[in-house]
């Protein structure tokens, strides 16, 4: 296979191509929060039907992409990619035009499919744009950030398109970026000859179709990884609205879990399994992909619990209380934008430490004075979202590095399956055994203890 390395500008215009569709993918996946009120009383559904709603998008897209990240590294990124906005796009053509509620959860569920094949595709194009390990070190500092920028844009955006136009409008965002995506790709990405474009390098080992270190589908591990992540993640999103012991919740969740068991089984005897066992137990690796999940898990905590505040508490509007996460916006990508240098001066592992340490301390504020409804917004929420911004910014940067860091070439589409799985159950999870704790600030309170439990063994491990 011959590739045509990027010159540092064009590197510069995939990376923002690629980024952009990245941002594109977690705004969808939180696009759905603000409106989702307004949706409900469109289509006249009960609440147990709009949290399905919530779910569809995040459970195929957490459930497929261990199996996006095979077909990367099996076909190679540009072509997943290819493939997977072509899914993604049409689903988006769906989304906002769907005259009910089930054509529109119907709508949701592909665009997760789609989603999970850009995703890990995505980041195998990105390592062929920075074939240097320096280079894509760098390039995954910042992609790191990129999917908390995408979560605070679509809670921001939704509600004030919502407020001003409609829900459906919202929904519209992901078609346009889908339609540029495919048109600008084949002049600012890297040209590629032969069948594994995106995956590596002439000496990458990833050669024809039949060649022997070429991947195979494991069609049987695809499908229980999928209906298990699937299943457990409905049921942990049920709990929302059941308790733990009603069979509504633990039908799904005891399902899920016999599903991962089997494929934990089914992978330890598979040829060339779809997750091999020993690719999680390098140490940088499994420590990246817990800050990646705790910090998505916090970030999404904060997002889900001061939306609702906000609105039901202190009776602020959609509109109003979408503005209120603008500083989070502001602060997060002024804290990305030194996020890499700090990596390169002082290492991967620290700057996830640090991060985690200040975000705690940014919940511990909003634990304190955030949920207080007689405290001023400038005394009681911002200083509190800006510091948990700034922490998370460089956790998620520093995190990206761990998980992705001596990754070989042709496994870059499976760490970006990987990393991606941790960022969507990590919230999931994370966020269903909150709801038992107690009130707002009892569950801001753990997750600031999560946080600094994990910046502590970060500092411990030293890796």
């Amino acid at each position: 296979m011959a590739v045509t390395v990027a010159p540092p500008r064009a590197g510069r215009a995939a990376f923002v191509l690629l980024g952009g569709v990245q941002v594109t993918l977690i705004f969808t996946l939180a696009a759905v929060a603000v409106p989702l009120p307004g949706i409900g009383v469109e289509f006249g559904v009960r609440r147990e039907e709009l949290i399905l709603l919530s779910a569809a998008y995040g459970l195929t897209f957490a459930g497929l992409l261990l199996f996006g990240g095979r077909l990367a590294d099996r076909y190679g990124g540009q072509r997943a990619l290819t493939a997977g906005l072509l899914v993604f796009g049409l689903a988006s053509v769906a989304t906002p035009l769907a005259p009910g509620y089930g054509a529109l959860l119907a709508a949701r569920l592909v665009q997760g499919a789609g989603a999970a094949l850009i995703a890990p595709a995505a980041m195998a194009v990105l390592r062929t744009v920075f074939p240097s390990p320096a280079a894509y070190g760098g390039a995954m500092a910042t992609w790191g950030g990129l999917s908390v920028l995408g979560a605070t844009a679509g809670n921001l955006l939704s509600g004030v398109i919502s407020a001003l136009l409609s829900w459906r409008w919202a929904f519209a965002v992901p078609l346009a970026v889908t339609v540029a995506a495919l048109a600008l790709a084949p002049r600012v990405l890297p040209s590629a000859t032969g069948p594994h474009s995106g995956t590596g390098g002439p000496n990458s080992g990833t050669g024809g179709p039949e060649h022997p270190a070429h991947p195979r589908l494991d069609l049987p591990g695809a499908l229980l990884a999928t209906a298990g992540l699937a299943s457990a993640s409905y049921g942990l999103v049920l709990t929302d609205a059941w308790s733990w012991t009603s069979g509504r919740v633990l039908a799904p969740l005891v399902a899920g879990v016999v599903l991962l068991a089997m494929f934990v089984r089914v992978e330890r005897r598979a040829p060339d399994p779809l997750l091999p066992p020993r690719f999680l137990l390098d140490g940088r690796r499994a420590l990246g992909l817990a800050a990646t999940a705790l910090t998505a898990a916090g970030t999404a905590t904060v997002f889900v619990l001061f939306s609702l505040h906000l609105q039901d508490e202190r009776g602020w509007s959609a509109l109003r209380t979408s503005t209120a996460f603008v500083p989070f916006a502001v602060a997060l990508l002024a804290s990305g934008r030194v996020a890499g240098r700090f990596i390169g001066r002082y290492g991967a592992s620290a700057v996830t430490g640090a991060g985690l340490a200040v975000g705690a301390v940014g919940l511990v504020l909003l634990a304190l004075l955030g949920v207080d409804d007689d405290v001023p917004y400038a005394y009681g929420l911002l200083p509190g979202f800006v510091l948990l911004a700034a922490g998370v910014a460089a956790s998620f940067a520093g995190a990206a590095v761990l998980a992705t860091d001596r990754v070989p070439a042709e496994r870059t589409g499976l760490a970006g399956g990987v990393h991606n799985t941790a960022m969507e159950t990590g919230p999931t999870v994370v966020f269903a055994l909150l709801l038992g704790v107690g009130g707002d600030a009892a569950s801001l309170a753990v997750t600031a203890a999560l946080f600094g439990t994990a910046a502590l063994a970060l500092r411990l491990a030293r890796v």
